[in-house]
């Protein structure tokens, strides 16, 4: 059981690491189990659901995911990426985010870290973490929310992501899956614990809330080559964080045909188009003031 993002943040850290210990300790036992029993899912199957849910050859795909939601997989994340790519083929990209950030992004930068694009791990699971370090992969150069990305356009879709002052602009990875028309899948996490392409509403319209703090943080990066830059972001607001209510838009997204409910190993899933998702959250802002924050509108 997953504990609801409300209640993890009043439980003291200590309680919460002896919790997820708990739950890696029963979920090796169970794998041991599936082992033994020949239930572990394979590539094959993997690679037969996403073909059932639409992703196809050429595919531009950015997939959050859990691994522990999808059940007992063979040879566990290698298995996953080797379906996802095999699906979208040589002429398919593959994007997943990499963040280094384990709370909020405020607390990991006021702690000023280096981030190096090559060392730094991925704290987005170990789905993200294993294609992180995966040969021919490419990592955006933004010290709180990079992202990597293997394919034909993978250059394309994480070099404008270097300096920019929010992490969601127009030359940002998530945006620049927008205009590749490409696919945001959803792998046993909702938008509640995953909600980051949200965020290009904020970047693409006047947004009338303060959901970034004051202060520009200067920070630096280590590149592929080992250059140090000095770059300078924003952070989110925490205050606003905590009104974030992302899975109550989930409704309006399917009623659009923005997404769709799907599976993959036995983990439930949400496959987005990108483009739609991000028109789908213009349109209801421009109509009624819908946003995560406010997921109602401000006229209803």
């Amino acid at each position: 059981m997953k504990l609801p993002k409300s209640i993890r943040s009043i439980i003291p850290r200590f309680l919460l690491n002896k919790y997820r210990e708990h739950k890696r300790t029963k979920f090796n036992k169970n794998l041991s189990q599936a082992h033994l029993s020949g239930s572990l899912i394979s590539c094959g199957q993997l690679k037969s659901q996403l073909e059932s849910m639409g992703i196809k050859e050429g595919d531009s795909l950015l997939v959050h995911a859990s691994l522990r939601q999808m059940g007992f997989i063979q040879d566990g994340p290698a298995t996953v990426n080797e379906a996802l790519l095999s699906v979208l083929g040589v002429n398919g990209n593959l994007l997943m985010p990499s963040s280094p950030v384990v709370s909020l992004q405020v607390d990991y930068v006021q702690d000023n870290p280096i981030f190096n694009v090559t060392l730094t791990p991925s704290r987005m699971g170990a789905i993200s973490e294993h294609f992180r370090t995966m040969k021919g992969v490419k990592r955006s150069l933004h010290p709180t929310e990079p992202v990597c990305a293997l394919g034909p356009q993978a250059a394309f879709l994480t070099e404008g992501h270097f300096n920019q002052l929010t992490p969601y602009s127009s030359l940002s990875p998530f945006h620049r899956l927008c205009e590749l028309k490409g696919k945001i899948l959803y792998i046993g996490v909702s938008l509640d614990n995953a909600g980051t392409s949200l965020h290009l509403l904020e970047d693409a319209v006047e947004f009338a809330y303060p959901v970034y703090c004051d202060e520009i943080y200067d920070l630096r990066v280590i590149d592929e080559q080992n250059v140090e830059h000095r770059v300078k972001t924003k952070v989110h607001n925490p205050i606003y964080s905590k009104k974030r209510r992302c899975d109550d838009l989930i409704p309006l997204f399917l009623a659009k045909n923005a997404c769709k409910q799907v599976t993959l190993g036995n983990a439930a899933c949400l496959l987005f188009d990108a483009d739609l998702m991000l028109n789908t959250m213009k349109e209801a802002y421009e109509l009624n003031g819908t946003t995560m924050y406010t997921p109602n509108g401000l006229l209803t």
